[in-house]
């Protein structure tokens, strides 16, 4: 390492060399041999310490990404810079005139519109990767640190009409400059004004700036390269807020603040830097936006909502947003605006609300089982659970397909926090409806269904009795139960078992083949436990309600096979 930082990059590779004789998997030892033969232009010799690397440790797949990205970026800008100069000495005219057009720039003390002419020029010469090349080789990045007279304009708080005109040509510029060239785009970064700059001209109330740096800073988010970059050197909690607000926007800049914000959510820092600040500075706006539905632009909160629930993968992010009573009561008041409503710029509002809700009740997920759930329900979801129950009721009879699907899918995720809701919904019919929605089919709806209908069963004999005399004869669940989805069947023969405590329900199985579909899947190699435990107490409990089921059971050899099953069931 030492060799490294003197530049001894032989040196370096001998004291490598040495290391692995001593120890050949010395990851330490390829890796810094992989830099010093980088520094020497050995490309291949670099790429190969790097795969060593991934050989020994396959865990180190994301630093290997890093080295061979390093690799990759420093061959192609020497391959470029090559190109660009062959094309200088042959006296091409394009490539002639961008040192021409730097070295005019060059000149001090001219007047703010004599720069920013000549950098419009140097914009409209910049055709392709040469012209980006020699711009990067020539210096051009320097022109705002050398030249006072366009630093000042550009760093001025509040710019006059020429300022305004000589940023802008700069946002041009840089585009011109850094669009898919990545050496371009790292360089711009680095400089210090650029730095500071780029938050302030990102929330500036001058419409053409904002645009122009929006534009600017998508060239990053478009690709791994760039937003690892803006994440490196940029403080991003800011740009979240500021980028959020442009949801307030009417044209453009709305659209273009989300795609920008929903590609940096693909970078780990990022969501890491989010943690930091969301509880104090995101939330509040973010809850702010949600009550204000019809006054801001609808596509572009609906965009902000999903990327709100994109970052709720995030453990740390999701656990900050389920606590936030604020954010609930925001959640609930835009299905209320929304539904009322009832246009399609408003429904996408709510398709996004209703995915965010889910996600934050994403620790709810799964095969319901005898024994109780983890105690993953705070009080604050108990408190919340009636409204939120109650306004998916109501959603039910959406004619959006999508809508009815999340609100189902929020109802199977909330009812477990309290009993009060579920006694609720169950007086509301919501077993009819579940039913009505399971025999329509669709695998998602029949996910959240099933799931539901399993939660109302198990602690509400009104849901028991409702499903018997609304599923006549069993036929969705024994439908259901035959499903390619282990988390389908597991809840299925979890609300049939609870069920069968209803007089005369077993009874009506008599001619069917359920003894042998829950012995299939009593026996079976299900991954998910609980698809096994919660068919044989369905078994079980199908023979004590009504005895003629050992018949089958006998004929069947269900006895020795529930026997071996009995290491799933913990309880009956």
């Amino acid at each position: 390492m030492a060799y490294l930082k003197m530049q001894e990059y032989e040196k370096a590779i001998n004291d490598c060399e040495w290391a692995l004789k001593c120890n050949e998997k010395c990851i330490k030892a390829y890796f810094l041999m992989g830099k010093a033969h980088l520094a020497l232009k050995h490309f291949n010799e670099s790429r190969q310490c790097y795969e060593k690397i991934l050989q020994i440790d396959p865990q180190k797949e994301s630093l290997f990404k890093d080295c061979m990205n390093e690799v990759n970026l420093e061959e192609k800008r020497m391959k470029d810079e090559e190109r660009a100069m062959k094309e200088v000495e042959s006296g091409k005219l394009a490539a002639l005139s961008i040192e021409e057009l730097l070295q005019k720039l060059d000149r001090p003390d001219q007047n703010i519109l004599y720069y920013t002419g000549g950098i419009r020029l140097l914009t409209g010469a910049i055709k392709d990767c040469t012209e980006q090349t020699l711009f990067r080789t020539n210096n051009g990045f320097s022109i705002l640190k050398d030249n006072e007279v366009v630093r000042r304009g550009f760093c001025a708080e509040r710019k006059n009409a020429a300022e305004v005109d000589l940023s802008v040509s700069l946002l041009f510029l840089w585009q011109a400059v850094c669009t898919g060239n990545e050496e371009n785009q790292r360089l711009l970064l680095t400089y210090p004004d650029v730095n500071a700059q780029l938050p302030k001209l990102l929330s500036s109330g001058v419409l053409e700036i904002q645009k122009q740096t929006l534009a600017l800073i998508s060239l990053y988010s478009e690709n791994e390269n760039g937003r690892r970059l803006l994440v490196r050197h940029q403080d991003l909690t800011k740009w979240l807020q500021i980028l959020m607000m442009l949801v307030n926007s009417t044209d453009a800049r709305a659209s273009s603040a989300m795609n920008i914000l929903s590609n940096l959510t693909e970078e780990e820092r990022f969501k890491t830097q989010c943690r930091l600040m969301l509880s104090t500075s995101v939330l509040p706006l973010f809850t702010q936006l949600l009550t204000s539905v019809k006054l801001v632009n609808q596509a572009a909160l609906a965009r902000c909502i999903g990327i709100m629930g994109n970052l709720c993968a995030d453990v740390v992010i999701r656990m900050q947003m389920a606590e936030c009573k604020e954010c609930w009561q925001a959640c609930l008041k835009l299905v209320d605006e929304c539904f009322d409503v009832g246009t399609p710029k408003y429904q996408e509002c709510l398709f996004a609300v209703l995915g965010l809700m889910m996600n934050l009740l994403l620790e709810s997920n799964g095969i319901i089982q005898q024994s109780a759930e983890p105690e993953f329900f705070t009080l604050l979801f108990q408190h919340f659970a009636v409204d939120i129950s109650g306004k998916c009721m109501s959603l039910l009879r959406e004619k959006d397909g999508r809508i009815v699907t999340r609100a189902i899918g929020v109802l199977s995720r909330i009812l477990p926090a309290s009993l009060s809701a579920v006694e609720e919904a169950v007086k509301g019919g919501v077993v009819k409806k579940m039913i009505k929605f399971l025999k329509a089919g669709g695998q998602i709806a029949s996910n959240y269904g099933i799931k539901t209908l399993s939660i109302c069963t198990r602690s509400n004999r009104q849901a028991q009795e409702d499903l018997v005399k609304s599923d006549k004869k069993f036929s969705v669940l024994m439908k259901l139960l035959e499903s390619e989805n282990e988390i389908i069947v597991g809840n299925a023969a979890f609300c049939l078992g609870q069920c069968l405590v209803v007089p005369g329900a077993a009874t009506s199985l008599l001619n069917s083949n359920v003894v042998m579909i829950l012995l299939k899947h009593a026996g079976g190699d299900a991954t998910r436990t609980s698809v096994q435990e919660n068919a044989a107490i369905a078994l079980g409990k199908l023979c004590v309600a009504e005895p003629r089921h050992i018949v089958q059971l006998r004929k069947l050899n269900g006895l020795a096979i529930l026997n071996s099953s009995m290491k799933y069931v913990h309880s009956t």
